[in-house]
Protein backbone atom coordinates (compact mmCIF):
# COMPACT_ATOMS: atom_id res chain seq x y z
CA UNK A 1 0.00 0.00 0.00
CA UNK A 2 1.30 3.46 -0.91
CA UNK A 3 2.31 5.77 1.90
CA UNK A 4 -0.75 7.52 3.32
CA UNK A 5 -0.34 11.29 3.54
CA UNK A 6 -1.54 13.14 6.63
CA UNK A 7 -4.51 15.50 6.39
CA UNK A 8 -2.28 18.54 6.65
CA UNK A 9 0.05 17.27 3.88
CA UNK A 10 -2.95 16.72 1.60
CA UNK A 11 -4.34 20.16 2.44
CA UNK A 12 -0.97 21.81 1.82
CA UNK A 13 -0.81 20.28 -1.67
CA UNK A 14 -4.33 21.49 -2.59
CA UNK A 15 -4.78 23.32 -5.87
CA UNK A 16 -6.93 26.10 -4.55
CA UNK A 17 -8.74 28.54 -6.81
CA UNK A 18 -9.03 32.26 -6.00
CA UNK A 19 -12.01 32.74 -3.71
CA UNK A 20 -13.64 35.04 -6.28
CA UNK A 21 -13.94 32.04 -8.66
CA UNK A 22 -15.62 29.97 -5.93
CA UNK A 23 -18.04 32.84 -5.26
CA UNK A 24 -18.83 33.14 -8.98
CA UNK A 25 -19.87 29.44 -9.07
CA UNK A 26 -22.78 30.22 -6.74
CA UNK A 27 -23.56 33.67 -8.07
CA UNK A 28 -21.78 35.91 -5.55
CA UNK A 29 -20.27 38.94 -7.36
CA UNK A 30 -16.73 40.06 -6.43
CA UNK A 31 -17.96 43.28 -4.82
CA UNK A 32 -19.94 41.25 -2.28
CA UNK A 33 -16.95 39.19 -1.19
CA UNK A 34 -14.75 40.64 1.55
CA UNK A 35 -11.48 38.72 1.04
CA UNK A 36 -9.25 37.49 3.85
CA UNK A 37 -6.20 36.71 1.72
CA UNK A 38 -6.69 34.80 -1.55
CA UNK A 39 -8.58 31.73 -0.37
CA UNK A 40 -11.28 32.86 2.05
CA UNK A 41 -13.81 35.67 2.18
CA UNK A 42 -16.84 36.92 4.04
CA UNK A 43 -20.13 37.35 2.18
CA UNK A 44 -21.64 40.81 2.53
CA UNK A 45 -24.87 41.45 4.42
CA UNK A 46 -26.19 43.33 1.35
CA UNK A 47 -25.82 40.25 -0.85
CA UNK A 48 -27.46 38.00 1.76
CA UNK A 49 -30.42 40.38 1.89
CA UNK A 50 -30.66 40.46 -1.92
CA UNK A 51 -31.17 36.68 -2.30
CA UNK A 52 -33.84 36.25 0.38
CA UNK A 53 -36.56 35.98 -2.29
CA UNK A 54 -34.84 33.07 -4.06
CA UNK A 55 -36.35 29.59 -3.95
CA UNK A 56 -34.87 27.27 -1.30
CA UNK A 57 -32.79 24.24 -2.20
CA UNK A 58 -32.94 20.91 -0.34
CA UNK A 59 -31.41 20.72 3.13
CA UNK A 60 -29.48 17.53 3.98
CA UNK A 61 -28.38 16.86 7.57
CA UNK A 62 -25.31 14.72 8.23
CA UNK A 63 -25.27 13.22 11.72
CA UNK A 64 -23.63 10.17 13.30
CA UNK A 65 -23.54 7.51 15.96
CA UNK A 66 -22.09 8.35 19.39
CA UNK A 67 -18.41 9.21 18.86
CA UNK A 68 -15.74 6.70 19.83
CA UNK A 69 -11.93 6.92 19.91
CA UNK A 70 -12.06 4.80 16.73
CA UNK A 71 -13.31 7.84 14.77
CA UNK A 72 -16.47 8.25 12.69
CA UNK A 73 -15.63 10.97 10.16
CA UNK A 74 -18.85 13.00 10.22
CA UNK A 75 -17.29 16.23 8.91
CA UNK A 76 -15.29 14.23 6.35
CA UNK A 77 -18.54 12.66 5.11
CA UNK A 78 -20.29 16.05 5.04
CA UNK A 79 -17.55 17.50 2.86
CA UNK A 80 -17.33 14.33 0.74
CA UNK A 81 -21.09 14.34 0.13
CA UNK A 82 -20.99 17.98 -0.95
CA UNK A 83 -18.27 17.11 -3.47
CA UNK A 84 -20.19 13.97 -4.52
CA UNK A 85 -23.38 15.93 -5.22
CA UNK A 86 -21.44 18.40 -7.34
CA UNK A 87 -19.79 15.47 -9.15
CA UNK A 88 -23.18 14.06 -10.22
CA UNK A 89 -24.23 17.43 -11.60
CA UNK A 90 -26.03 19.00 -8.65
CA UNK A 91 -25.28 22.50 -7.42
CA UNK A 92 -24.31 21.85 -3.78
CA UNK A 93 -22.85 23.90 -0.92
CA UNK A 94 -21.33 22.50 2.27
CA UNK A 95 -22.15 24.28 5.58
CA UNK A 96 -20.01 23.36 8.59
CA UNK A 97 -18.88 24.93 11.86
CA UNK A 98 -15.61 26.67 12.63
CA UNK A 99 -13.04 24.90 14.79
CA UNK A 100 -12.39 25.82 18.41
CA UNK A 101 -8.79 26.20 19.53
CA UNK A 102 -9.63 24.18 22.67
CA UNK A 103 -10.06 20.80 20.92
CA UNK A 104 -7.31 21.66 18.40
CA UNK A 105 -4.72 21.92 21.14
CA UNK A 106 -6.48 19.40 23.37
CA UNK A 107 -7.57 16.01 22.12
CA UNK A 108 -10.28 16.10 19.44
CA UNK A 109 -8.38 17.85 16.65
CA UNK A 110 -9.71 20.14 13.95
CA UNK A 111 -12.97 20.47 12.07
CA UNK A 112 -12.09 20.64 8.38
CA UNK A 113 -12.71 17.03 7.32
CA UNK A 114 -9.96 14.61 6.37
CA UNK A 115 -8.13 12.77 3.58
CA UNK A 116 -9.42 13.82 0.16
CA UNK A 117 -12.64 15.20 1.67
CA UNK A 118 -11.44 18.41 3.29
CA UNK A 119 -12.21 22.08 3.36
CA UNK A 120 -9.20 24.34 2.80
CA UNK A 121 -7.26 26.35 3.93
CA UNK A 122 -7.07 23.72 6.66
CA UNK A 123 -4.45 25.48 8.82
CA UNK A 124 -6.31 28.80 8.83
CA UNK A 125 -9.66 27.15 9.54
CA UNK A 126 -8.26 25.30 12.52
CA UNK A 127 -6.48 28.33 13.98
CA UNK A 128 -7.54 32.00 13.90
CA UNK A 129 -9.44 31.83 10.56
CA UNK A 130 -11.23 35.19 10.04
CA UNK A 131 -11.26 36.12 13.71
CA UNK A 132 -14.92 35.25 14.41
CA UNK A 133 -14.16 33.41 17.66
CA UNK A 134 -11.97 36.26 18.89
CA UNK A 135 -14.81 38.71 18.19
CA UNK A 136 -17.24 36.50 20.13
CA UNK A 137 -14.80 36.18 23.03
CA UNK A 138 -14.27 39.95 23.11
CA UNK A 139 -17.98 40.81 22.92
CA UNK A 140 -18.74 38.31 25.70
CA UNK A 141 -15.98 39.64 27.96
CA UNK A 142 -16.96 43.27 27.28
CA UNK A 143 -20.29 42.42 28.88
CA UNK A 144 -18.46 40.76 31.80
CA UNK A 145 -16.35 43.88 32.30
CA UNK A 146 -19.40 46.17 32.14
CA UNK A 147 -21.14 44.18 34.90
CA UNK A 148 -18.27 44.54 37.37
CA UNK A 149 -17.71 48.14 36.29
CA UNK A 150 -21.37 48.96 36.96
CA UNK A 151 -21.16 47.42 40.44
CA UNK A 152 -17.91 49.34 41.12
CA UNK A 153 -19.49 52.70 40.23
CA UNK A 154 -22.38 52.43 42.66
CA UNK A 155 -24.53 49.58 41.35
CA UNK A 156 -27.48 51.75 40.26
CA UNK A 157 -29.31 48.67 38.91
CA UNK A 158 -29.17 47.00 42.32
CA UNK A 159 -27.35 43.86 41.11
CA UNK A 160 -26.99 41.23 43.83
CA UNK A 161 -23.31 40.29 43.44
CA UNK A 162 -24.13 36.81 44.74
CA UNK A 163 -26.44 36.36 41.77
CA UNK A 164 -24.27 37.40 38.81
CA UNK A 165 -24.85 34.56 36.33
CA UNK A 166 -22.74 35.87 33.44
CA UNK A 167 -19.34 34.17 33.41
CA UNK A 168 -16.25 34.98 31.36
CA UNK A 169 -14.95 32.97 28.38
CA UNK A 170 -11.80 32.08 26.49
CA UNK A 171 -11.24 29.80 23.50
CA UNK A 172 -9.00 27.33 25.28
CA UNK A 173 -9.35 24.32 27.55
CA UNK A 174 -8.23 25.54 31.00
CA UNK A 175 -9.65 23.73 34.01
CA UNK A 176 -7.91 26.16 36.41
CA UNK A 177 -10.38 28.88 35.38
CA UNK A 178 -13.62 26.94 35.93
CA UNK A 179 -14.18 28.57 39.32
CA UNK A 180 -12.37 31.78 40.30
CA UNK A 181 -12.57 34.70 42.75
CA UNK A 182 -12.36 38.03 40.94
CA UNK A 183 -11.86 41.66 42.04
CA UNK A 184 -9.32 40.81 44.74
CA UNK A 185 -6.73 43.38 45.77
CA UNK A 186 -8.60 46.09 47.65
CA UNK A 187 -11.03 48.93 47.09
CA UNK A 188 -9.57 50.02 43.75
CA UNK A 189 -10.36 46.66 42.17
CA UNK A 190 -14.04 46.43 43.06
CA UNK A 191 -16.06 43.98 45.13
CA UNK A 192 -14.68 40.43 45.39
CA UNK A 193 -17.07 37.71 44.22
CA UNK A 194 -17.13 34.18 42.90
CA UNK A 195 -16.96 33.87 39.10
CA UNK A 196 -15.67 31.49 36.46
CA UNK A 197 -14.82 30.85 32.82
CA UNK A 198 -16.48 28.76 30.12
CA UNK A 199 -14.94 27.91 26.76
CA UNK A 200 -15.95 30.39 24.03
CA UNK A 201 -17.97 27.81 22.12
CA UNK A 202 -20.20 27.44 25.20
CA UNK A 203 -20.88 31.20 25.28
CA UNK A 204 -24.44 32.40 24.82
CA UNK A 205 -22.96 35.01 22.47
CA UNK A 206 -21.79 32.15 20.22
CA UNK A 207 -25.29 30.62 20.28
CA UNK A 208 -26.85 34.03 19.55
CA UNK A 209 -24.53 34.65 16.58
CA UNK A 210 -25.49 31.24 15.18
CA UNK A 211 -29.25 31.72 15.62
CA UNK A 212 -29.58 35.42 14.68
CA UNK A 213 -31.06 36.21 11.27
CA UNK A 214 -29.46 39.64 10.75
CA UNK A 215 -27.73 42.48 12.62
CA UNK A 216 -30.96 43.89 14.01
CA UNK A 217 -31.98 40.48 15.36
CA UNK A 218 -28.46 39.98 16.72
CA UNK A 219 -28.57 43.25 18.68
CA UNK A 220 -32.02 42.48 20.11
CA UNK A 221 -30.91 39.01 21.23
CA UNK A 222 -27.75 40.43 22.83
CA UNK A 223 -29.91 42.91 24.75
CA UNK A 224 -32.12 40.03 25.98
CA UNK A 225 -29.21 38.27 27.73
CA UNK A 226 -29.85 37.95 31.48
CA UNK A 227 -26.61 38.79 33.27
CA UNK A 228 -27.64 38.86 36.93
CA UNK A 229 -30.52 39.10 39.39
CA UNK A 230 -31.42 41.66 42.05
CA UNK A 231 -32.16 40.79 45.67
CA UNK A 232 -35.84 40.50 44.79
CA UNK A 233 -34.76 37.98 42.07
CA UNK A 234 -35.86 40.25 39.21
CA UNK A 235 -33.54 39.90 36.17
CA UNK A 236 -30.94 42.40 34.96
CA UNK A 237 -30.47 42.36 31.17
CA UNK A 238 -27.49 43.27 29.00
CA UNK A 239 -29.57 46.13 27.56
CA UNK A 240 -29.94 47.57 31.10
CA UNK A 241 -26.14 47.97 31.06
CA UNK A 242 -26.32 49.52 27.55
CA UNK A 243 -24.02 46.72 26.36
CA UNK A 244 -25.99 45.49 23.34
CA UNK A 245 -24.94 48.22 20.89
CA UNK A 246 -21.20 47.89 21.49
CA UNK A 247 -21.40 44.09 21.47
CA UNK A 248 -23.18 44.18 18.10
CA UNK A 249 -20.46 46.49 16.75
CA UNK A 250 -17.80 43.95 17.76
CA UNK A 251 -19.79 41.18 16.05
CA UNK A 252 -20.89 42.92 12.82
CA UNK A 253 -18.21 41.25 10.67
CA UNK A 254 -18.38 37.95 12.56
CA UNK A 255 -22.08 37.63 11.62
CA UNK A 256 -21.17 37.45 7.91
CA UNK A 257 -20.58 33.84 6.71
CA UNK A 258 -17.10 32.72 5.64
CA UNK A 259 -16.78 31.29 2.13
CA UNK A 260 -13.99 28.78 1.48
CA UNK A 261 -13.60 25.72 -0.78
CA UNK A 262 -13.22 21.97 -0.69
CA UNK A 263 -10.18 20.19 -2.14
CA UNK A 264 -12.28 19.78 -5.30
CA UNK A 265 -12.92 23.54 -5.47
CA UNK A 266 -16.56 23.37 -4.45
CA UNK A 267 -18.07 26.11 -2.23
CA UNK A 268 -18.30 25.74 1.54
CA UNK A 269 -19.67 28.10 4.19
CA UNK A 270 -17.76 27.69 7.46
CA UNK A 271 -19.46 29.76 10.11
CA UNK A 272 -20.11 29.62 13.85
CA UNK A 273 -19.05 26.90 16.22
CA UNK A 274 -21.24 26.10 19.23
CA UNK A 275 -20.30 22.80 20.91
CA UNK A 276 -22.96 20.12 20.60
CA UNK A 277 -22.46 18.57 24.02
CA UNK A 278 -22.82 21.99 25.71
CA UNK A 279 -24.62 24.28 23.24
CA UNK A 280 -26.72 23.55 20.13
CA UNK A 281 -23.88 22.41 17.86
CA UNK A 282 -24.89 23.74 14.42
CA UNK A 283 -23.58 25.98 11.65
CA UNK A 284 -25.12 29.48 11.71
CA UNK A 285 -28.67 30.15 10.55
CA UNK A 286 -27.36 32.97 8.33
CA UNK A 287 -24.95 30.63 6.53
CA UNK A 288 -27.44 27.77 6.13
CA UNK A 289 -30.36 29.92 4.96
CA UNK A 290 -28.13 31.85 2.53
CA UNK A 291 -26.71 28.62 1.10
CA UNK A 292 -30.26 27.32 0.56
CA UNK A 293 -30.96 30.37 -1.64
CA UNK A 294 -27.88 29.70 -3.79
CA UNK A 295 -27.81 25.92 -4.30
CA UNK A 296 -29.95 22.90 -5.19
CA UNK A 297 -28.56 21.04 -2.17
CA UNK A 298 -27.07 22.22 1.12
CA UNK A 299 -25.19 19.63 3.14
CA UNK A 300 -24.76 20.56 6.80
CA UNK A 301 -23.70 18.68 9.91
CA UNK A 302 -24.75 18.73 13.54
CA UNK A 303 -22.17 18.02 16.23
CA UNK A 304 -21.45 14.62 17.82
CA UNK A 305 -24.06 11.83 17.71
CA UNK A 306 -27.67 12.18 16.60
CA UNK A 307 -28.80 12.11 20.25
CA UNK A 308 -27.16 15.51 20.77
CA UNK A 309 -26.43 17.34 17.50
CA UNK A 310 -29.36 16.10 15.41
CA UNK A 311 -31.89 16.50 18.23
CA UNK A 312 -30.78 20.11 18.75
CA UNK A 313 -30.61 20.76 15.00
CA UNK A 314 -34.24 19.66 14.68
CA UNK A 315 -35.68 20.97 17.97
CA UNK A 316 -33.77 24.27 18.21
CA UNK A 317 -32.28 25.39 14.88
CA UNK A 318 -34.93 24.09 12.46
CA UNK A 319 -37.78 25.11 14.77
CA UNK A 320 -36.44 28.66 15.25
CA UNK A 321 -35.30 29.24 11.65
CA UNK A 322 -38.26 27.56 9.94
CA UNK A 323 -36.02 25.01 8.20
CA UNK A 324 -37.40 21.75 6.78
CA UNK A 325 -34.69 19.11 6.21
CA UNK A 326 -35.33 16.84 3.21
CA UNK A 327 -33.13 13.92 4.30
CA UNK A 328 -30.55 12.82 6.87
CA UNK A 329 -27.33 10.82 6.63
CA UNK A 330 -26.18 8.82 9.67
CA UNK A 331 -22.40 8.23 9.60
CA UNK A 332 -20.96 5.07 11.14
CA UNK A 333 -17.81 2.99 10.79
CA UNK A 334 -17.03 -0.70 11.13
CA UNK A 335 -14.37 0.25 13.69
CA UNK A 336 -16.87 2.18 15.84
CA UNK A 337 -19.33 -0.71 15.69
CA UNK A 338 -16.61 -3.05 16.96
CA UNK A 339 -15.77 -0.63 19.75
CA UNK A 340 -19.46 -0.43 20.74
CA UNK A 341 -19.38 -4.24 20.65
CA UNK A 342 -16.65 -4.33 23.31
CA UNK A 343 -13.42 -4.42 21.26
CA UNK A 344 -10.43 -2.40 22.59
CA UNK A 345 -8.94 0.31 20.37
CA UNK A 346 -5.67 -1.61 19.90
CA UNK A 347 -7.60 -4.66 18.59
CA UNK A 348 -9.74 -2.84 16.03
CA UNK A 349 -7.54 -3.98 13.13
CA UNK A 350 -8.56 -7.64 13.58
CA UNK A 351 -11.72 -8.96 11.92
CA UNK A 352 -14.55 -9.45 14.42
CA UNK A 353 -17.94 -9.81 12.76
CA UNK A 354 -19.71 -10.71 16.00
CA UNK A 355 -18.51 -7.50 17.67
CA UNK A 356 -19.79 -5.53 14.66
CA UNK A 357 -23.22 -7.13 15.02
CA UNK A 358 -23.26 -6.48 18.77
CA UNK A 359 -22.18 -2.84 18.35
CA UNK A 360 -24.83 -2.12 15.71
CA UNK A 361 -27.38 -1.58 18.49
CA UNK A 362 -26.00 1.96 18.88
CA UNK A 363 -26.53 2.64 15.17
CA UNK A 364 -30.03 1.17 15.33
CA UNK A 365 -31.00 3.52 18.14
CA UNK A 366 -29.93 6.53 16.07
CA UNK A 367 -31.88 5.29 13.04
CA UNK A 368 -35.01 4.99 15.20
CA UNK A 369 -34.43 8.45 16.66
CA UNK A 370 -34.13 10.19 13.29
CA UNK A 371 -37.40 8.52 12.25
CA UNK A 372 -39.14 10.18 15.21
CA UNK A 373 -38.60 13.55 13.52
CA UNK A 374 -40.18 12.35 10.26
CA UNK A 375 -36.98 12.74 8.21
CA UNK A 376 -35.95 9.92 5.81
CA UNK A 377 -32.41 8.65 6.49
CA UNK A 378 -29.63 6.63 4.90
CA UNK A 379 -26.57 5.18 6.66
CA UNK A 380 -23.12 6.09 5.35
CA UNK A 381 -20.46 3.49 6.18
CA UNK A 382 -17.28 5.57 6.24
CA UNK A 383 -14.67 3.10 4.94
CA UNK A 384 -11.33 2.31 6.63
CA UNK A 385 -8.57 0.22 5.03
CA UNK A 386 -8.82 -2.39 7.81
CA UNK A 387 -12.54 -3.08 7.18
CA UNK A 388 -13.25 -6.57 5.84
CA UNK A 389 -16.01 -7.58 3.41
CA UNK A 390 -17.69 -9.72 6.07
CA UNK A 391 -17.73 -6.84 8.58
CA UNK A 392 -19.14 -4.40 6.01
CA UNK A 393 -21.80 -6.91 4.98
CA UNK A 394 -22.80 -7.46 8.62
CA UNK A 395 -23.40 -3.71 8.97
CA UNK A 396 -25.37 -3.54 5.72
CA UNK A 397 -27.51 -6.52 6.72
CA UNK A 398 -28.26 -4.94 10.10
CA UNK A 399 -29.35 -1.65 8.52
CA UNK A 400 -31.60 -3.53 6.07
CA UNK A 401 -33.16 -5.33 9.05
CA UNK A 402 -33.97 -1.83 10.41
CA UNK A 403 -35.77 -1.02 7.17
CA UNK A 404 -33.10 1.34 5.81
CA UNK A 405 -30.14 1.20 3.43
CA UNK A 406 -26.41 1.48 4.18
CA UNK A 407 -24.02 2.78 1.52
CA UNK A 408 -20.26 2.17 1.61
CA UNK A 409 -18.35 5.45 1.17
CA UNK A 410 -14.66 5.79 0.22
CA UNK A 411 -14.44 9.59 0.02
CA UNK A 412 -11.50 9.79 2.47
CA UNK A 413 -9.26 7.92 0.01
CA UNK A 414 -10.97 8.70 -3.30
CA UNK A 415 -12.70 12.06 -2.86
CA UNK A 416 -16.03 12.57 -4.66
CA UNK A 417 -15.51 9.45 -6.82
CA UNK A 418 -15.79 7.34 -3.67
CA UNK A 419 -19.14 8.74 -2.53
CA UNK A 420 -21.20 8.88 -5.75
CA UNK A 421 -23.49 6.08 -4.58
CA UNK A 422 -24.40 8.00 -1.43
CA UNK A 423 -24.93 11.22 -3.41
CA UNK A 424 -27.37 9.45 -5.73
CA UNK A 425 -29.22 7.87 -2.79
CA UNK A 426 -29.50 11.26 -1.01
CA UNK A 427 -30.92 12.87 -4.16
CA UNK A 428 -33.47 10.06 -4.46
CA UNK A 429 -34.51 10.47 -0.80
CA UNK A 430 -34.66 14.26 -0.95
CA UNK A 431 -36.64 14.34 -4.21
CA UNK A 432 -39.11 11.70 -2.99
CA UNK A 433 -40.85 14.26 -0.80
CA UNK A 434 -40.94 11.69 2.00
CA UNK A 435 -39.82 14.15 4.69
CA UNK A 436 -42.59 14.93 7.16
CA UNK A 437 -40.37 16.87 9.52
CA UNK A 438 -41.74 17.89 12.90
CA UNK A 439 -39.92 18.73 16.18
CA UNK A 440 -40.05 16.19 19.01
CA UNK A 441 -42.18 18.28 21.39
CA UNK A 442 -44.51 21.30 21.17
CA UNK A 443 -43.41 24.73 22.39
CA UNK A 444 -46.24 24.85 24.93
CA UNK A 445 -45.00 21.78 26.84
CA UNK A 446 -43.59 22.62 30.33
CA UNK A 447 -39.78 22.81 30.46
CA UNK A 448 -39.13 19.78 32.66
CA UNK A 449 -41.57 17.76 30.58
CA UNK A 450 -39.50 18.68 27.50
CA UNK A 451 -36.40 17.36 29.28
CA UNK A 452 -38.20 14.13 30.17
CA UNK A 453 -39.47 13.75 26.59
CA UNK A 454 -35.89 13.82 25.28
CA UNK A 455 -34.66 11.51 28.04
CA UNK A 456 -37.37 8.93 27.35
CA UNK A 457 -37.70 9.12 23.57
CA UNK A 458 -34.12 9.90 22.49
CA UNK A 459 -31.89 8.57 25.31
CA UNK A 460 -34.34 5.72 26.23
CA UNK A 461 -33.84 6.52 29.90
CA UNK A 462 -36.49 6.04 32.58
CA UNK A 463 -36.60 9.69 33.64
CA UNK A 464 -34.70 12.87 34.34
CA UNK A 465 -34.11 13.58 38.02
CA UNK A 466 -33.55 17.01 39.51
CA UNK A 467 -33.50 18.65 42.94
CA UNK A 468 -36.52 20.71 43.98
CA UNK A 469 -34.45 23.89 43.60
CA UNK A 470 -33.89 23.12 39.90
CA UNK A 471 -37.55 22.30 39.28
CA UNK A 472 -38.52 25.51 41.10
CA UNK A 473 -36.13 27.50 38.92
CA UNK A 474 -37.64 26.06 35.74
CA UNK A 475 -41.12 26.85 37.04
CA UNK A 476 -40.07 30.43 37.86
CA UNK A 477 -38.80 30.86 34.27
CA UNK A 478 -42.11 29.54 32.96
CA UNK A 479 -43.93 32.11 35.11
CA UNK A 480 -41.62 34.80 33.67
CA UNK A 481 -42.65 33.90 30.12
CA UNK A 482 -39.82 31.58 29.07
CA UNK A 483 -41.79 28.32 29.18
CA UNK A 484 -42.15 28.14 25.39
CA UNK A 485 -38.38 27.91 24.83
CA UNK A 486 -36.78 24.67 23.64
CA UNK A 487 -34.32 22.90 25.96
CA UNK A 488 -30.64 22.44 25.09
CA UNK A 489 -29.27 19.30 26.75
CA UNK A 490 -25.64 19.54 27.93
CA UNK A 491 -24.58 15.91 28.24
CA UNK A 492 -21.66 13.59 27.47
CA UNK A 493 -21.41 12.84 23.76
CA UNK A 494 -20.08 9.30 24.30
CA UNK A 495 -23.25 7.62 25.50
CA UNK A 496 -27.04 7.80 25.46
CA UNK A 497 -26.69 7.92 29.24
CA UNK A 498 -24.70 10.40 31.36
CA UNK A 499 -21.99 7.74 31.88
CA UNK A 500 -19.41 8.21 29.09
CA UNK A 501 -18.26 4.59 29.47
CA UNK A 502 -21.72 3.09 28.87
CA UNK A 503 -21.61 2.36 25.14
CA UNK A 504 -24.11 0.61 22.90
CA UNK A 505 -27.83 1.27 23.41
CA UNK A 506 -28.49 1.34 27.16
CA UNK A 507 -32.01 1.56 28.56
CA UNK A 508 -33.47 2.07 32.03
CA UNK A 509 -30.97 4.71 33.15
CA UNK A 510 -31.80 7.99 34.88
CA UNK A 511 -30.45 11.35 33.72
CA UNK A 512 -29.47 13.60 36.63
CA UNK A 513 -29.87 17.33 35.96
CA UNK A 514 -27.11 19.16 37.82
CA UNK A 515 -27.77 22.76 36.82
CA UNK A 516 -30.00 24.84 34.52
CA UNK A 517 -29.11 28.08 32.75
CA UNK A 518 -31.49 30.43 30.94
CA UNK A 519 -30.11 31.65 27.61
CA UNK A 520 -32.82 34.24 27.04
CA UNK A 521 -30.99 35.89 24.13
CA UNK A 522 -30.26 32.66 22.28
CA UNK A 523 -33.76 31.45 23.05
CA UNK A 524 -33.26 28.18 24.89
CA UNK A 525 -32.80 26.75 28.38
CA UNK A 526 -29.53 24.85 28.95
CA UNK A 527 -29.97 21.64 30.95
CA UNK A 528 -26.61 20.53 32.37
CA UNK A 529 -26.62 16.78 33.00
CA UNK A 530 -24.19 14.48 34.80
CA UNK A 531 -20.55 15.55 34.90
CA UNK A 532 -20.45 17.56 31.67
CA UNK A 533 -18.11 20.58 31.86
CA UNK A 534 -18.67 23.94 30.15
CA UNK A 535 -14.91 24.54 30.48
CA UNK A 536 -13.05 21.36 29.42
CA UNK A 537 -9.56 20.48 30.64
CA UNK A 538 -6.54 19.41 28.61
CA UNK A 539 -5.55 15.72 28.51
CA UNK A 540 -2.26 14.48 30.01
CA UNK A 541 -0.58 14.65 26.59
CA UNK A 542 -2.38 17.49 24.73
CA UNK A 543 -2.24 17.72 20.93
CA UNK A 544 -0.40 21.04 21.28
CA UNK A 545 2.77 19.09 22.19
CA UNK A 546 3.00 17.91 18.57
CA UNK A 547 2.20 21.22 16.84
CA UNK A 548 5.17 23.25 15.57
CA UNK A 549 6.61 25.18 12.61
CA UNK A 550 9.01 23.19 10.39
CA UNK A 551 12.14 24.57 8.72
CA UNK A 552 10.08 25.84 5.79
CA UNK A 553 7.85 27.79 8.16
CA UNK A 554 4.94 25.41 7.60
CA UNK A 555 2.67 24.22 10.40
CA UNK A 556 3.03 20.58 11.43
CA UNK A 557 0.91 18.51 13.78
CA UNK A 558 -2.60 19.87 13.15
CA UNK A 559 -5.13 17.14 12.38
Amino acid sequence: MAEVKSDIEIARAARKKPIQEIGAKIGIPNEHLLPYGHDKAKVSAEFIKSVKGNKDGKLILVTAINPTPAGEGKTTTTVGLGDGLNRIGKKAIVCIREASLGPNFGMKGGAAGGGLAQVVPMEDMNLHFTGDFHAITTAHNLLSALIDNHIYWGNELGIDIRRVVWRRVMDMNDRALREIICSLGGVANGFPREAGFDITVASEVMAILCLATDLKDLEKRLGDIIVAYRRDKSPVYARDLKADGAMAVLLKDALQPNLVQTLENNPAFVHGGPFANIAHGCNSVVATTTALKLADYVVTEAGFGADLGAEKFFDIKCRKAGLKPAAAVIVATVRAMKMNGGVKKEDLGKENVEAVKKGCANLGRHIENIRQFGVPAVVAINHFYSDTEAEIQAMKDYVVSMGEEAVLCKHWAQGSAGIEDLANKVVKLAESGASQFAPLYPEAMPLFEKVNTIVKRIYRGDEAIADKSIRDQLHAWEQAGYGNLPVCMAKTQYSFSTDPNLRGAPTGHTVPVREVRLSAGAGFVVIICGEIMTMPGLPKAPSSEKIFLNEQGQIEGLF
